[in-house]
């Protein structure tokens, strides 16, 4: 089966080479590479251009800075997978953990896939406790209403197969693709699978991004995908 892994990327001069070179280094045999630059402004579109462009199948570039969801959606649109995985662009997920990932989907055993950071013994960076706090009370609402007992549903290391994500229609363009598409994959009553994974998270000083008006953009997403179809 074929493996579309897509890269959302927005100012990320400092991790995209490594994350690239990461990628391409796993050892799945047949995968392309889709990388998405949500409209980079810090010399992240100047290396693509550059050097990597030329070593991975596909680079969209926005003309505007859009958000995580619409450049997922961008990399969905452009992906020829069977199996299509989400990477994210600053090293806080192991392109080495694919594996343990694809096992559930490969077996034929799931139809997604959730890299969960609260579950397994897997390495984690100890950062913000008040992010782990809103993870888990993310979650719980999600659970509440999609009635599925996930333990992170704001990963950001998922995998989905392709034909499930067809059939989606994705509206969010920035964070709240997480709660959204929870929720219209439990209403599809697809099954998923989580497995636990390493966590190497990044502070704001490092780039991170993610934010509590974030967190409150994922309520309204929780409560509108579940409860307004």
């Amino acid at each position: 089966m074929k493996l579309s892994i897509v890269i959302p990327c927005y100012n990320e001069c400092a991790t995209i080479e490594a994350v690239v070179a990461a990628v391409m280094n796993t050892s799945y045999p047949d995968k392309e590479i889709i990388i998405v630059d949500d409209f980079s402004t810090d010399g992240t579109r100047e290396l693509l251009k550059a050097g990597i462009e030329s070593h991975v199948d596909s680079v969209i570039y926005h003309e505007r800075n859009l958000g995580k969801g619409a450049a997922l959606r961008s990399g969905f649109k452009a992906a020829c997978g069977d199996i299509v995985l989400i990477q994210d662009a600053d090293l806080e997920y192991d392109p080495g953990e694919y594996p343990k990932l694809l096992e559930p989907i490969l077996q034929g055993k799931a139809d997604v896939v959730y890299g969960s950071r609260f579950m397994g013994g897997e390495a984690h960076r100890v950062v913000y406790f008040w992010h782990m706090v809103g993870n888990r009370i993310l979650t719980l609402l999600s659970n509440v209403l999609t009635n599925i007992n996930l333990s992170d549903v704001e990963t950001g290391f998922k995998v989905f197969k392709r034909s499930v994500l067809q059939s989606i229609d994705i509206k969010e363009n920035r964070f709240g693709f997480e709660p959204e598409i929870t929720a219209k994959l439990a209403r599809m009553k697809c099954v998923i699978y989580e497995v636990g994974i390493s966590y190497h998270g990044r502070t704001y000083q490092q780039g991170k991004k993610i934010c509590w008006k974030d967190g409150f953009s994922a309520i309204r997403c929780i409560v509108k995908y579940n409860l307004f179809k």
